[in-house]
């Protein structure tokens, strides 16, 4: 058969570009695209070397395992290839996969042993007499690299194996990888030391156990499975995988207990859907499972294909990276009024949904991606977690790229958009009149140490708001018995209790009114200096920013704010609004010397680490703040408490060091307690 010269052309093209990308992900450890997208050209390849056998060639990509191994580490020439695994992608795939081993072997239902398909790097460990001696990378499926002395820093891998009598050689198969917790401490590091993220845990774990200086690999939290073996001499051969692994184990080496037997194409299709439902919470990175016969004298029957074995098939999940292309980059207000810059995306199927838009977090993580509209980008959707943009793929990226810029107005609103000084987020100052904000600064306005207004909660505030009833807070004022009788689950007793309530909050206090109105930074003990250093509200209207600072607990930061939101003319409009309604309050001489702090939180500086037991880090920090505390990042000589959970981090080390006092959440709670019961 002849083969078109577009064919040809194709295939050289794909040949070039497979073999560039299996060199930056194995040589380099510096993949250029998802995995997704390089299984795809993988099998356009395939497809037509399939067509025309004449385009089959020695070096093909589809002729070989992985790539050559760095020229840094001796080779290590494998006893038996350490080949890798046919893809599945689909039901239909692993049906066919299961009907190809029944009619090879002129069988019925086949049992399988199912496993995870770690995201690591494969190595092959050799022990001679239960010692040892010998650690390697795949490399090219026949040729590795030595790694031994990376691999004896693993301390999940066995110097010495337990057995009483081990085999004269055996030749152990598994997967280094890092878990998810060890890699976000490990990035977290780096950030700190102001150095490079690493880009995935599977790309972590490759470029640590492949460090030419065995003490670097010591210093990253490497794990290891084992889920087969190679050559083998003396002791007593398993009948079948699930028996093998059993061994292994027995002997000391980790072996993951999620594996199983399981029945014909239903029961291993089951065992996917059960571990792709978990995957998330699984404390490490899985691409997929993989199926194997389970009976070895079975396998022997099937025997191989050049790269692969025909008795296993690896069954991939949805593809978590995809590339594709940013149309343009908006801005999204959240309800505090945080702009998060997000990514239009041209549509990608990845993850197992299609994908329109993605976060860029802060314009910082856009400058530092260098993401820019018009780039190729790789995006990541694993489960329910929001699409992200991972990095550009810079060879990619057009002439006529142009870069975001953050507005300097509220897309939504129009008002004033401000950055605090070391804050990363960019917030619209418009909180009274943002449509975006609305719902928040009416359940704030609305809470109990605001304007205490019982029964108007969120699902209330949802429906008046989405119905067209609130537009404001000072909209508050004017709903009717009627209007809330019409709402979903609420009588007219409940309506008229609800009225009578927002009719009770408009006698209030300054203080009360100055914390209802959600100024950024500005808590209840900010409220309070507030209300006794000024004595009255226009006093506070006419101050500037040398005046605020004359306020305790009141620094450049929180001033700025103050001035920030008063600065805003619908600000003013509402507060104006509230006034008419009738919102009320007594009114002061203003305080000449402000008064101590009221308890040990007023003006108190608070560092967070670890894991609480029921408080998540913005619950607390919330709590905190709302007693008149403040929340650092870092442990410093102004420190006043250290609250500490589980897995806490350097910060503990740090408070110990200064002599801080130590708080777990009880000690928390108990200090926030008797905080409510000095204001009471």
């Amino acid at each position: 058969m002849t083969v078109p010269a577009s064919s040809k052309q194709r295939a050289a093209a794909l040949h070039k570009e497979l073999n560039q990308h299996s060199h930056a992900y194995y040589v380099l450890d510096r993949p250029t695209i998802p995995d997704a997208e390089y299984d795809r050209l993988f099998r356009e390849l395939q497809a037509l070397e399939s067509e025309y056998p004449e385009l089959i060639s020695a070096d093909s990509p589809t002729q070989r395992v992985g790539d050559a191994p760095l020229a840094a580490f001796a080779s290590a020439r494998h006893r038996l290839p350490m080949l890798s695994l046919n893809n599945g992608f689909s039901d239909e795939d692993i049906q066919a996969f299961d009907k190809r081993v029944r009619d090879a072997l002129d069988a019925g239902a086949i049992d399988y042993f199912c496993e995870l398909k770690f995201d690591g790097l494969a190595v092959n460990l050799t022990y001679e007499r239960g010692v040892f001696v010998r650690g390697a990378t795949r490399g090219d499926g026949a040729t590795g690299e030595q790694v031994t002395a990376n691999l004896r820093t693993i301390k999940t891998i066995p110097l010495r194996l337990s057995d009483s009598a081990p085999p004269e050689l055996l030749e152990v198969r598994g997967e280094v990888i890092m878990f998810k917790k060890g890699f976000a401490q490990m990035n977290r590091r780096q950030r700190e030391a102001g150095e490079k993220e690493f880009v995935n845990p599977r790309n972590a774990a490759a470029g640590a156990l492949r460090q030419l200086d065995p003490r670097m690999t010591a210093q990253r939290p490497l794990r290891f499975f084992a889920y087969g073996i190679g050559d083998r001499a003396g002791g007593s051969p398993a009948a079948s995988h699930d028996e093998l692994l059993k061994k292994l184990a027995a002997s000391a080496l980790p072996v993951n207990d999620l594996g199983r037997v399981c029945h014909g194409a239903e029961g291993v299709l089951g065992f996917y859907r059960e571990i792709g439902a978990m995957r998330a919470t699984l404390p490490y990175e899985i691409d997929g499972v993989v199926y194997k016969v389970n009976r070895y004298d079975f396998q022997n029957q099937l025997g191989f294909v050049s790269r692969a074995p025909r008795f296993a098939i690896a069954h991939k999940f949805p593809a978590e990276e995809a590339l594709t292309e940013v149309l343009d980059i908006d801005v999204q207000v959240g309800r505090t009024g945080a702009m998060t810059p997000v990514a239009r995306l041209k549509p990608v199927f990845v993850g197992g949904a299609t994908v329109t838009n993605a976060t860029l977090h802060n314009e910082d993580e856009v400058r530092r991606k260098d993401v820019r509209i018009g780039d190729t980008v790789t995006v990541r959707r694993a489960g329910d977690v929001i699409p992200e943009v991972v990095g550009v793929v810079l060879e990619r990226r057009p002439g006529d790229a142009r870069e975001f810029v953050m507005p300097s107005a509220c897309p939504v609103c129009g008002s004033r958009v401000v950055r605090g000084e070391g804050e990363a987020v960019s917030r619209c100052t418009g909180g009274l009149v943002c449509s975006a904000q609305r719902k928040q600064a009416i359940l704030h306005y609305a809470s109990r140490r605001a304007m205490d207004i019982e029964g108007l909660g969120e699902k209330i505030v949802d429906q008046l708001v989405d119905g067209g009833h609130i537009h404001s807070l000072a909209d508050i004022y004017a709903v009717s018995v009627p209007q809330l009788g019409a709402l979903e689950r609420m009588g007219e007793k409940s309506a008229m209790n609800l009225v009578a309530g927002i009719e009770t909050s408009k006698q209030t206090t300054l203080q009360r009114f100055i914390y209802a109105l959600g100024i950024r930074n500005a808590g209840e003990a900010t409220a309070r200096h507030l209300a006794r250093h000024f004595g009255g509200l226009q006093a506070l209207l006419d101050a500037d920013l040398e005046a605020l600072q004359q306020v305790p607990d009141v620094g450049p930061v929180v001033a700025q704010a103050i001035i920030d939101f008063l600065a805003e003319p619908h600000n003013l409009a509402v507060i104006e609004a509230l006034r008419r309604h009738g919102v009320v309050w007594a009114e002061s001489d203003p305080v000449v010397r402000a008064p101590a702090p009221s308890s040990k939180i007023d003006g108190a500086t608070f560092v967070l680490t670890g894991t609480l037991p029921s408080l998540s880090r913005d619950d607390a920090k919330a709590r905190i703040e709302a007693a008149g505390g403040r929340v650092a990042g870092s442990v410093s000589k102004k420190t006043n408490y250290v609250v500490v959970g589980e897995e806490a981090g350097s910060k503990l080390a740090d408070a110990n060091k200064l002599n801080i006092p130590l708080l777990d959440e009880a000690g928390l709670l108990t200090l926030l307690q008797e905080n409510e019961r000095t204001d009471a």
